[in-house]
C-alpha cells in the first residue's frame, strides 16, 4: 500500500503547488483537514475513496489524477498486483485501471465488493457520468431512490452528481468495471 500512498502524496502536492494554493486554501476548496492533507502529502496516510473524491471535487480534477503514475506506450496492470483504495473497512475496493486522460475524458475502475456492501456516495460534481457493467455476481444500484438490479454482463449509466448506493445482498464478493466520463471541463 505504500506505493500508492506516495503516488497519492506526490500527485496531490504537485496539483497543489502547481496552482500556487497552500494547505490552508487546499483545505478550504476539499474541506480535507490541513493536517490530513499534509499526511497524505508525505505519504503518512492512507486517505480513503471519500476522501479522494473530495479532494478531486475541491480542486476540480479527475479522481485518477490523484492516482497516476507516468504514461509508458503500452501498459498491462495485473489485478493481483493492482493496489485498491479500500473504503468502508476495506470491504469496497477501487482498482484504478485506465487513469483519466484529458483528451479522451475518461478513466476506468475495478470495483469489488464483500459480502454485505452498502457503498453510499451523495453525489459527485456536476459533469460526471458513470458506466457500470457487472463482471462477477449480483449488485443492487440505487440512483436517486430507484433499485435497478445488475447481474454479471449487466450495465447501468447515470449522472453521477445524484445520490447513488451500491450494495451488495449477497454471500460471495462481486465485481463491476466502472467507467467515469466528464462532460465538462
Amino acid at each position: 500500500m505504500k506505493k500508492i500512498q506516495q503516488t497519492i502524496g506526490e500527485n496531490l502536492k504537485t496539483l497543489r503547488q502547481s496552482r500556487g494554493l497552500s494547505l490552508d486554501q487546499t483545505s478550504a476548496l476539499t474541506g480535507v483537514s490541513k493536517a490530513m492533507l499534509g499526511q497524505i502529502e508525505r505519504g503518512e496516510s492512507n486517505p480513503t475513496v471519500a476522501t479522494l473524491w473530495k479532494i478531486a471535487n475541491g480542486l476540480k480534477v479527475s479522481f485518477s489524477s490523484l492516482l497516476k503514475v507516468a504514461n509508458a506506450p503500452v501498459t498491462i496492470i495485473r489485478h493481483h498486483e493492482n493496489e485498491p483504495i479500500p473504503e468502508d473497512d476495506g470491504k469496497y475496493r477501487v482498482y484504478p485501471i485506465i487513469p483519466f486522460d484529458p483528451e479522451k475524458k475518461f478513466e476506468v475502475y475495478i470495483i469489488e465488493l464483500d459480502p454485505g456492501c452498502n457503498y453510499v456516495n451523495t453525489g459527485h460534481a456536476p459533469g460526471m457520468e458513470e458506466y457500470i457493467t457487472m463482471i462477477k455476481g449480483t449488485m443492487h444500484i440505487t440512483v436517486d431512490e430507484t433499485v435497478y438490479t445488475l447481474n454479471q454482463g449487466d450495465s447501468l449509466h447515470f449522472q453521477g452528481n445524484v445520490y447513488h448506493v451500491y450494495e451488495n445482498r449477497t454471500n460471495e464478493t462481486i465485481m463491476c468495471q466502472m467507467m467515469i466520463y466528464y462532460t465538462e471541463d
